[in-house]
């Protein structure tokens, strides 16, 4: 009776976890879906997303913007 209910117990739990993963990588799935991965450049002054045109930024020497040794 030990052997059976162990059995059973260990297809149950190896099913659960199955069933879990698969639950969970449809939930990551449709949130990753839904969140939206825009910076804030990408919008007009009101909020909306510009569909139209990409805004690039470069930056130039970044290393004499952040001078650290005149903290001292």
């Amino acid at each position: 009776m030990l052997e059976v209910t162990l059995t059973i117990g260990t297809l149950v739990s190896i099913l659960f976890f199955c069933i879990g993963g698969v639950i969970g990588w449809l939930a990551r799935e449709n949130v990753m879906s839904k969140q939206m991965n825009y910076h804030p450049e990408m919008f007009d002054d009101n909020g909306n997303l510009i569909p139209d045109q990409i805004i690039a930024f470069r930056f130039e020497n970044g290393e004499e913007l952040c001078d650290y040794d005149d903290e001292d």
